[in-house]
C-alpha cells in the first residue's frame, strides 16, 4: 500500500485552499517559517475562519465565563484536589485485566493497546484499562484513565445518536462497556483540521517532508506548522503488523477492506462527527483538531460506530482562545490531550525502533492524568467522579459485569 496515498480515484483528489489564507505567496519559499505564519496571519487577521476566533460563535452568556487556559490546568483548586488522588493511586492503576477467569460466560480475550475485550457470547465486553499508547506501544499506566476514557466516549455516543448509531448495549462499570457484536472495519478514519502531530502518520509529518497528495487530498505549498486546513479532510490507515499505514479510498476498495457502499457511508458519518465534535469543543473553548473514528456493520447492514468517541486519546484538542495569538508568535498549541506525552518520548529516545524505552516522570503521568479529567469536565460540564479505593478495581468490575451479563440473558 502507498505509504503517502498518491493517487486514488473513489474520492476524487481534491485541492485545499486556505479560506482568505494567501499562502500563494510569490516566493513563499523565502519566507522563514516564522516569518511565512506572520504573513498569512496578517493578511488573514479580518477573515479569520470560525474555529480560529473561538469566542465569536460563543453566546454572550458563554462569553462572559471564563474560558479554559493552561493557567486553569496548572493552577486552580480542583486540580490539587484532583493531583492528590492521582498521586495516591499511582500504584494502583488497572493496567491489565482477567475477566475470563473471573466471570463464567466469558469465552476469549484480546487484549489492545488500551482495551481488554471479552467475548460473551451475542455481546462483546469492553474494558478501557489504565494502559497509555503511544507511537503503535504501550508507554506507561495513567491513574483514572479507564474510567475517564470510558465515560468520555459514553457521553459523546449518547451525543451523536442523531449522527450514526452505535454499538453500545450498556455501561455497567466505570470502565467497562458491552457493546452489540459487529464485523469491524479493518480501517481507522482519521479526520483532520489543521497541519499538525508529531507521529509518522501525522499530517505535518509527512508534509514537512515534501508530500503534498495525502490520501486524495492535495496539499498547497507554503503551510506552516498547526495552521488551519481550509476544510476537514479524511485520511484513513489501516494496520500493516503493528503500525498504520495510510491507505487511499481506492486501495480500501482494491484489497476488499471494505466495499464502496461502506466506505462511502463510513467516510461521510466520519466527516459529520468530527463537524459535530468540533462544534461542540468549540462552545466549550476547546478546538478537536483532528480525531479517529472506527466503524463496524451490524447482522443487518447497519454501519455502527464503535470503539471510542472524542477522547483525548484519539483526538488532539488545542485551548481555543489562546490559539491565535501562539500561532502568531510561532509558539506550540495549549494541548489537552495524550500530545505532551509524545513530545517527551520524541525528546528523550527514540520511540518507534528503541526496545527499551525510559520511564515516563511521575510528574508526567499525573499531569496527563489531570489533563485527561479536565477534558472530560470541560466538556461534559460535570465533575468527574474519583473512585474510592477502597475496593480493587478488578474485584468491582468483575461484579458489575456479572450482574450486567445475567440481566441480559
Amino acid at each position: 500500500m502507498a505509504q503517502n496515498c498518491i493517487g486514488g480515484v473513489l474520492n476524487p483528489s481534491k485541492t485545499l485552499n486556505p479560506k482568505c489564507i494567501p499562502i500563494n505567496h510569490s516566493n513563499p519559499s523565502s519566507l522563514s517559517s516564522s516569518s511565512l505564519r506572520k504573513f498569512i496571519l496578517t493578511k488573514s487577521k479580518k477573515c479569520l475562519p470560525p474555529s480560529i476566533c473561538i469566542s465569536a460563535s460563543m453566546s454572550a452568556s458563554q462569553q462572559h465565563q471564563p474560558p479554559p487556559s493552561l493557567e486553569s490546568l496548572k493552577t486552580s483548586e480542583r486540580r490539587n484536589e484532583v493531583l492528590n488522588a492521582i498521586h495516591s493511586s499511582l500504584n494502583n492503576c488497572l493496567f491489565e485485566t482477567h475477566l475470563d477467569l473471573t466471570v463464567p460466560g466469558l469465552k476469549s480475550k484480546t487484549r489492545g493497546k488500551v482495551r481488554d475485550i471479552y467475548d460473551g457470547g451475542n455481546y462483546l465486553v469492553l474494558v478501557t484499562t489504565d494502559r497509555q499508547s503511544a507511537f503503535d506501544r504501550v508507554l506507561a499506566s495513567i491513574p483514572f484513565k479507564g474510567q475517564v476514557l470510558n465515560e468520555t466516549s459514553l457521553w459523546w455516543f449518547n451525543k451523536t445518536q442523531h449522527i450514526v448509531p452505535n454499538a453500545v448495549v450498556s455501561a455497567p462499570d466505570k470502565n467497562v462497556t458491552i457493546a452489540k457484536k459487529c464485523s469491524i472495519f479493518p480501517v481507522e478514519f482519521v479526520v483532520r483540521g489543521y497541519v499538525t502531530g508529531s507521529t509518522d502518520t501525522s499530517l505535518w509529518t509527512v508534509y514537512k517532508k515534501g508530500v503534498r497528495n495525502y490520501c486524495g487530498n492535495v496539499l498547497p505549498d507554503g503551510m506552516v506548522k498547526n495552521q488551519k486546513l481550509s476544510e476537514n479532510i479524511l485520511t484513513p490507515t489501516t494496520k500493516a503488523a503493528d503500525h498504520d499505514v495510510p491507505v487511499t479510498p481506492d486501495e480500501i476498495i482494491q484489497h476488499g477492506l471494505m466495499s464502496r457502499a461502506d466506505y462511502e457511508e463510513a467516510s461521510k458519518r466520519a466527516l459529520q462527527l468530527f463537524e459535530y465534535g468540533q462544534h461542540v469543543a468549540m462552545k466549550h473553548g476547546l478546538v478537536l483538531v483532528d480525531t479517529k473514528y472506527e466503524f463496524g456493520k451490524a447482522p443487518d447492514g447497519t454501519v455502527l460506530l464503535v470503539d471510542e468517541v472524542h477522547t483525548p486519546d484519539s483526538s488532539r484538542y488545542w485551548i481555543g482562545h489562546s490559539y491565535q495569538e501562539r500561532f502568531w508568535n510561532g509558539l506550540e498549541p495549549e494541548n489537552v490531550d495524550k500530545e505532551v506525552l509524545r513530545l517527551w518520548f520524541n525528546d528523550h529516545c527514540n520511540p518507534y525502533e528503541d526496545k527499551v524505552l525510559p520511564d515516563a516522570p511521575e510528574e508526567l503521568v499525573s499531569e496527563l492524568a489531570w489533563r485527561y479529567i479536565f477534558l472530560f469536565e470541560t466538556i461534559t460540564n460535570s465533575s468527574f467522579e474519583i473512585p474510592t479505593a477502597k475496593e480493587p478495581i478488578h474485584d468491582r468490575i468483575t461484579q458489575n459485569v456479572l450482574q450486567a451479563l445475567k440481566s441480559l440473558l
